[in-house]
């Protein structure tokens, strides 16, 4: 009894965030994967860690991985799609909308200068940085991006970013037993990646600076 008491604490995630998933169901998780990609009150929604959760759970058995992916990757998609047509329709006015309680204006103007950076790849590589993934689709909208264009990297993304990490969660629950070690290896994860990333591009405009002082030296 004692063992089984404390095999069910260990499989506990903060917040009941596994209790969660587990009452929302496909449908719940389908739902909150298209609020936080389709609608812009939602880029609050942790649709990384519920879909690593997912795949957890569904090495547990709670679901089915095959019922998972097909599922998942259609909210993804149908999400990007309504917010591409949310862009389409408003058009320069929602970049002109104060922002509110649940909206974030500054979150849509990052995603603009990310978008005019990098073009129709922005779509594709949103998926996989937080609130960017919720605003650049509808910035693709405003920006009169053609649809079909903007379909293929909806669908390479999306893909790509739901199976990738409902795959990560279900490989790393074969590796670890406890829940409480898996939330703290995906968050370290997480957090390294950002580091990462963060020195990478502070690396990379570095070098872009010394090259163009160098360049002006030469000259």
């Amino acid at each position: 009894m004692l063992e089984e008491r404390s095999k069910r604490g260990t499989e506990r995630m903060p917040f009941d965030f596994n209790d969660w998933i587990q009452a929302a169901g496909y449908p719940g998780m389908a739902a909150a994967i298209f609020a936080e990609t389709g609608l812009l009150i939602g880029f609050f929604l942790p649709g990384d860690t519920l879909l690593l959760s997912a795949g957890f759970l569904a090495q547990r058995g709670h679901f089915s991985l095959w019922i998972l992916v097909p599922v998942l990757c259609i909210a993804a998609v149908l999400g990007d799609s309504t917010g591409y047509y949310i862009g389409e329709r408003t058009g320069p006015k929602i970049f002109r909308k104060e922002g509110g309680r649940f909206f974030k204006r500054s979150h849509l103007l990052r995603a603009r200068r990310f978008y005019q950076k990098h073009g129709g790849k922005t779509i594709f590589i949103a998926r996989f940085i937080g609130y960017i993934r919720t605003f650049a689709p509808t910035v693709a909208g405003a920006a009169g991006m053609p649809y079909l264009r903007f379909l293929s990297f909806n669908l390479a993304g999306g893909v790509t970013w739901v199976v990738s990490l409902l795959f990560v969660g279900y490989f790393v629950g074969t590796q670890v037993e406890s829940l409480e070690l898996y939330m703290a290896v995906i968050f370290g994860s997480a957090i390294a990646l950002t580091l990462l990333a963060a020195g990478g591009r502070f690396a990379w405009k570095w070098l872009r600076k010394r090259k163009a002082r160098h360049a002006a030296t030469v000259r």
